[in-house]
């Protein structure tokens, strides 16, 4: 079969809430696509499909969404991981 993921986590490096860093990626069997990166600030691909797919997202109107998810999601939540 066919194993399909999609992994979102935020990740606090120090109790300042400028450490903290939004990761949302895309994985098919086992392989790792596509990673939005919230320091890097836009999509990046790591195999020919996740590239393609890359240039494609970071043109779209989704990435302004992603990058509000660290204000929305991962900072709100910081307490709870402190």
């Amino acid at each position: 079969g066919y194993f399909n993921q999609r992994v979102t986590e935020c990740r606090y490096s120090s109790k300042d809430l400028q450490g903290i860093e939004y990761i949302d990626s895309y994985v098919f069997n086992q392989v790792e696509n596509i990673r939005f990166n919230s320091t890097v600030g836009k999509y990046v691909g790591y195999t020919e499909l996740g590239v393609k797919n890359a240039e494609a997202w970071n043109k779209s109107p989704e990435l302004a969404q992603m990058l509000g998810e660290l204000e929305r999601f991962c900072k709100p939540n910081a307490d709870l991981r402190y």
